[in-house]
């Protein structure tokens, strides 16, 4: 029987960050957020998180690709 995975757990899991990271970063109490990680989370929150995750994943890109423009003007400074 497969267990069903809980949010706080996987945001945690997927952006490399503890709990306590989490929770400082949300500004959330440490007690709720490892409350949330053991049990039922509430819709909201759990927007909330996915949101952050989104949140993060596009601040990354944003600076993926602001990498990546200096690389070009670099090389197009060498034509």
């Amino acid at each position: 029987m497969k267990t069903k995975s809980n949010i706080v757990k996987d945001v945690c899991l997927e952006l490399g960050i503890t709990q306590k990271e989490l929770a400082e970063r949300l500004d959330v109490p440490q007690p709720t957020m490892a409350r949330w990680a053991t049990s039922e989370v509430p819709d909201q929150s759990k927007k909330l998180l996915e949101l952050f995750v989104e949140n993060t994943k596009l601040k990354k890109d944003l600076r993926d690709t602001a990498k990546a423009l200096t690389v070009l003007d670099k090389i197009k400074g060498y034509k």
